[in-house]
């Protein structure tokens, strides 16, 4: 029997473990649910505890349906900007501080102050800010990402992190370094992990997991990635130019550049990944949009009356409220969904391929601060299943749209474990 590789997907509701084999194909795929974080006014945490708990189960899972002992490697994916301090044995002393947690003012200000414009550090939910809190709590040796932690229950590693996962923290992956200007902030640069180029092996997994897990002890932990560039890594774009859209409630894109791509008045930074940068930027447009005027099922309906060959002839640009940020930076920007023609189907074209023109500005804006043109575009959400708008897409965009190969982080960040293995047997 072949040799396995897993990928761990940690988020804020579950652990969901994907193992593929040596031609990335999916053998087994786990999850394990958690209870919801705690809310207190603007604060929201959760207990490493939990998250620990999800994994052990997952990975219980996992045992059942195969066999562990076939592991190779394995890497760890997480939340972006979700944190949590712990001691010099990466026993957490505080509770996990989740990406949408609010930093008081203080700190916010304190980042505001000393971090550059470009830097992916700023704003009320900022990690770096978040971070001036937890090194107060008591025996703090390290902050960690929620990936950090959990890669450390595989390696016994608890100082180790990856340059996805830092980005937000205020590592700079240009220099490759953590800038000396996070000193000012009031963090204590030695209480940040040491960090390595995503998909680096770190180590092997420690005779506690061994026991703890089942893994064999030649397996090895590689460094993982966020879990949006875990999602993108799953849909099987690896190359520049490769791009990724996401049309969900929201619509995100996603292009892999060999240079990095950094507007920070577009909320455009760009995630290092080996060689590659992964530039991104997110609009308010999206599903959200057309839920406000018709059901999923009067989508399909209505869809199956469109013909992509012919154009609306209306000029939208569909937002659920006053406001965008990407690819026009405007908090005042009015939505365009006037006029509305009897005809539903009518009125849903132009809705579609409103969505789908602000898609193809969002590409070129990611041009025109130096990514490249894309040369397919993936589709991953719920927007992916209509056949309709992907051929008005593609008429826009003026690429091939494709369907992913998947859409589990799981899957992806055990991708970036398998190339790494294979990258480690070459000669």
């Amino acid at each position: 029997m072949s040799d396995l590789v897993l990928g761990v997907d940690v988020g804020t509701s579950g652990v969901r473990v994907a193992a593929i084999d040596h031609d990335a194909r999916v053998s087994a795929f786990v999850t394990s649910t958690m209870p919801a974080a705690h809310r207190d006014g603007h604060r929201i945490t959760q207990d490493a505890a939990v998250w620990g708990r999800a994994l052990d189960d997952a990975m219980t899972r996992l045992a059942s349906t195969v066999d562990i002992s076939r592991v190779r490697a394995l890497a760890v994916d997480g939340t972006s900007g979700t944190l949590v301090a712990v001691d010099d044995c990466g026993v957490p002393v505080t509770a996990g501080s989740l990406y949408n947690d609010r930093a008081d003012d203080e700190s916010v200000t304190a980042v505001q102050r000393a971090a550059p414009v470009h830097s992916a550090v700023h704003g009320a939910t900022s990690p770096l800010a978040r971070a001036i809190h937890l090194q107060r709590a008591r025996r703090v040796k390290k902050i960690l990402h929620q990936a950090d932690w959990i890669a450390g229950q595989f390696s016994g590693q608890f100082d180790i992190s990856d340059e996805s996962n830092s980005l937000k923290t205020g590592y700079d992956p240009v220099a490759r370094a953590w800038p000396d200007w996070i000193a000012a902030t009031g963090v204590e640069p030695g209480k940040l992990p040491t960090v390595v180029p995503a998909g680096t092996i770190i180590g092997q997994v420690s005779a506690e997991a061994t026991r703890r897990f089942g893994l064999p002890s030649r397996a090895v932990v590689v460094a993982g990635v966020t879990d949006g560039c875990a999602a993108f890594l799953a849909t099987g774009a690896d190359k520049p130019g490769h791009a990724v859209t996401s049309l969900g409630s929201t619509l995100v894109l996603k292009l892999s550049s060999e240079q990095p791509v950094f507007a920070p008045e577009y909320g455009i930074y760009s995630h290092r990944i080996g060689d590659l940068w992964l530039a991104g930027g997110a609009s308010n447009t999206g599903g959200a949009v057309l839920a406000r005027f018709f059901t999923a099922g009067e989508i399909r309906e209505n869809s199956r009356l469109i013909d992509p060959g012919i154009a609306s002839g209306l000029d939208y640009y569909p937002l659920p409220a006053r406001g965008e940020r990407f690819p026009i930076n405007d908090p005042t920007f009015e939505p365009r969904v006037t006029p509305r023609p009897d005809d539903d189907a009518l009125f849903l074209h132009g809705l579609l391929e409103g969505i789908a023109r602000i898609e193809a500005l969002g590409y070129r804006r990611l041009a025109e601060f130096g990514g490249p043109q894309p040369t397919c575009v993936t589709t991953v959400g719920g927007g992916a299943a209509n056949r309709i708008w992907s051929r008005i897409r593609a008429t826009m965009l003026g690429v091939p749209v494709l369907t992913s190969e998947s859409e589990e982080a799981a899957v992806g960040v055990a991708r970036l474990a398998l190339r790494a293995l294979r990258a480690q047997s070459r000669p």
